[in-house]
């Protein structure tokens, strides 16, 4: 049995975090028996960030490196049947929200005040009230100066809202009136795009990212499916 290590659901989401969320997309899409596992620890995770899995002995850290390997350990058997061409429009369009988008994200929540109260009421909640300001300062603080190396802290928000907007846009325009991102059939790449969109659509949050991704209705509609599909 696979074994799932990734933070708790929140915001009425399997999981907050979107690279968490991807995993367990996948798991389902692929039909995987899993579990998950109970009290997960960053800090006790192989390079100290969540998701990883176990499956018997092998520990896999990352949720790209971990769908690879469930691919590889258990077959490939939602992109087996795309091109070269469309495995490369996939890969680019999993860059683009893991390594542009999500920052936007996480401007929304770390840094906007609005966004930050409801943060850090949803989670926070577990930590002893007495710490719970003095935690959730420190975690915010440390985002912060994640943000601030990445380069994305750097900018206003409206420059940050920019670039996360115009990630929106191509991913509302590449899906169109497709049922899934590569057509009639799921594959890997809904797994992320799922996690994200609905990190930004789904959640109680109001957001300026939010506000854009709803003027495509399309997006809110490919929510819905795949919420209906494999959390039903």
């Amino acid at each position: 049995m696979i074994k799932l290590y990734q933070f708790q659901p929140a915001f009425g989401l399997p999981n907050a975090s979107p690279f968490c969320m991807k995993v367990e997309n996948y798991l389902r899409m692929a039909i995987l028996p899993y579990e998950i596992a109970p009290r997960a620890n960053h800090f006790k995770a192989p390079k100290g960030k969540l998701p990883y899995i176990e499956d018997g002995t092998r520990v896999v850290a990352d949720s790209s490196f971990i769908i690879e390997y469930l691919q590889s350990a258990y077959g490939d058997t939602l992109d087996a049947k795309l091109s070269p061409l469309e495995n490369a429009q996939a890969v680019a369009l999993r860059r683009m929200m893991e390594e542009s988008l999500y920052w936007a994200l996480a401007y929304a929540r770390w840094v906007e005040p609005r966004g930050w109260e409801l943060t850090k009421q949803e989670f926070f909640k577990p930590v002893p009230a007495l710490l719970r300001g003095t935690i959730s300062a420190l975690a915010r603080r440390g985002v912060k100066k994640q943000m601030w190396g990445h380069g994305i802290g750097r900018h206003s928000a409206d420059e940050v809202y920019h670039i996360g907007n115009t990630d929106i846009t191509a991913l509302a325009d590449f899906l169109g009136d497709k049922p899934y991102f590569m057509g009639d059939s799921p594959t890997s790449l809904d797994a992320t795009a799922y996690a994200f969109l609905a990190n930004i659509i789904l959640v109680p949050m109001d957001s300026a990212l939010k506000q854009h991704a709803l003027k495509y209705p399309q997006l809110e509609a490919y929510c819905r499916r795949m919420k209906a599909r494999y959390y039903a």
